[in-house]
């Protein structure tokens, strides 16, 4: 296994391959993604619309991917805190008994595969795709995971990550594997 181009993003941060990519002061993941969407002009109307732990993914994902083609590219990624995030947030509008008005748009992020699924959308990806909620990082797992796909020849390259984002709390670390 192969493994090239290594993205991060945490402390308002984004690196790839040990090169700064996009800092700015700001500590708040929402604001932070939406300089970084900016900066870096990222042209995919759906960012603004996805829920925070898709933005960190596509973020990440983005800095690795361009718009190359991808279709041979399977996705393998994990985390902690699924999508608890999001499924607080869409609690909170169950529980307003004054505002109970349940939103669609945020129901459609309560699973945390709603990341890859973007990532895949847009690169229009017809591969596999997987995301684990795992108690931590565990980079030898994905690595299996993805040696499987490539080995069965699901897939050219896989496509990796650890995508954990809890309110303000936030870190992706994503990479690319080939055989």
């Amino acid at each position: 296994m192969k493994k090239t181009d290594i993205c991060t993003i945490e402390n308002s941060k984004i690196v790839l391959n040990n090169d700064i990519i996009f800092e700015t002061p700001t500590e708040n993941f929402s604001d932070f993604a939406k300089e970084a969407y900016k900066s870096l002009a990222l042209n995919y109307p759906k960012f603004h619309k996805m829920d925070n732990l898709s933005k960190l993914a596509f973020l990440a994902s983005e800095m690795i991917l361009k718009d190359e083609d991808h279709s041979r590219m399977a996705l393998v990624f994990a985390n902690r805190s699924s999508s608890l995030d999001t499924d607080l947030k869409y609690q909170e509008s169950i529980n307003s008994k004054e505002n109970y008005f349940p939103s669609p748009a945020v129901f459609v992020y309560t699973l945390p595969n709603i990341c890859v699924g973007e990532i895949s959308i847009k690169h229009k990806m017809q591969t596999e795709n997987a995301f684990f909620v795992l108690d931590e990082f565990d980079e030898n797992f994905l690595n299996d995971y993805a040696t499987q796909i490539l080995h069965l020849g699901k897939a050219d390259k896989v496509l990796c990550g650890w995508v954990e984002l809890y309110q303000e709390s936030y870190q992706a670390f994503v990479y690319l594997l080939t055989l």
